[in-house]
């Protein structure tokens, strides 16, 4: 479940207590909380209690916040980006403690917390697994100092737009690198995980990806900035996915092997198209 207000759709709390509710091994991931729009702790319990009943589902994503236009929608200050990295840098670790086993007393620069035992606390121990997503050096050096899994986004820009330039296959090696330094002996034990923009099954890669292109282009100039991408730089980015089955099956065991990207996700209109690829990588 995402959490943006401007693109309308379903609160992602209820939503994935929901899904919880309707499976049974399904695991429930955010893609991600805004920190500045969740106080920390209250976030904290409510993770913790869907966590509690779906039986330890439950992937924990958490970003800065980064779209403008949700911002503007719930009347918040836009803060530039080092402030909203500072305030989620601040938050990470506070959101650990509070699903520790011992109450917590945090005096911080954006939060304070006083003597407080949070409950319930999660089914998983310590605490669900920690998805921090972005694309700056900043966010992405807080993700490999502290999250379990590492969303490796484009990045966001101080208007409040998702910058294309930085979904080039380049731009992402560069961005691994930044987790790589900032985790250290730690990296080997993280996941990392890419969002693919676009997903298209083509006998015909090359006419494919330049459809995409130009769809790209039609993005809103709110969401995304310097959206003009080349056939070839699609085809070998790894936000986007196009060919046929047995192409987009080696792309993703190339990336894999490139970049170290083995957790995927794609919007829910490409599951379909996405279905026979993950049936053929299962377990691979």
């Amino acid at each position: 479940m995402g959490d943006h207000f401007s693109f309308g759709g379903l609160g992602p709390l209820a939503a994935l207590m929901a899904a919880a509710d309707a499976t049974t091994t399904l695991r429930l991931g955010s893609m991600v909380f805004a920190n500045d729009f969740r106080n920390p702790v209250l976030l904290a319990q409510e993770a913790a209690t869907i966590d509690l009943f779906s039986d330890g589902r439950l992937e924990f994503g958490l970003g800065s916040g980064w779209l403008r236009d949700d911002y503007v929608a719930v009347g918040m200050p836009f803060d530039p980006p080092a402030t909203r990295i500072q305030r989620l840098a601040e938050a990470v670790p506070l959101i650990k403690q509070l699903l520790g086993d011992t109450p917590v007393t945090f005096a911080g620069k954006y939060y304070q917390v006083e003597h407080l035992n949070l409950m319930p606390k999660p089914k998983q121990r310590p605490h669900p697994p920690i998805l921090i997503g972005g694309g700056g050096r900043r966010v992405l050096t807080l993700a490999g100092q502290e999250a379990d899994i590492v969303s490796i986004d484009p990045k966001g820009t101080a208007a409040g737009t998702k910058d294309i330039a930085t979904s080039t296959a380049d731009a992402v090696a560069e961005q691994v690198a930044w987790v790589r330094a900032a985790a250290g002996a730690r990296f080997d034990a993280l996941e990392l995980h890419s969002l693919l923009l676009m997903v298209r099954v083509s006998d015909d890669r090359h006419y494919a990806a330049e459809q995409m292109a130009a769809e790209l282009a039609t993005f809103p100039a709110t969401w995304v900035s310097n959206a003009v991408l080349s056939a070839e730089q699609i085809l070998s980015s790894p936000h986007f996915l196009v060919g046929t089955v047995d192409q987009m099956v080696a792309d993703l065991q190339m990336r894999r092997e490139r970049y170290g990207i083995s957790y995927i996700t794609v919007f829910g209109d490409s599951v379909d198209t996405f279905s026979p690829i993950v049936a053929r990588l299962a377990g691979s």
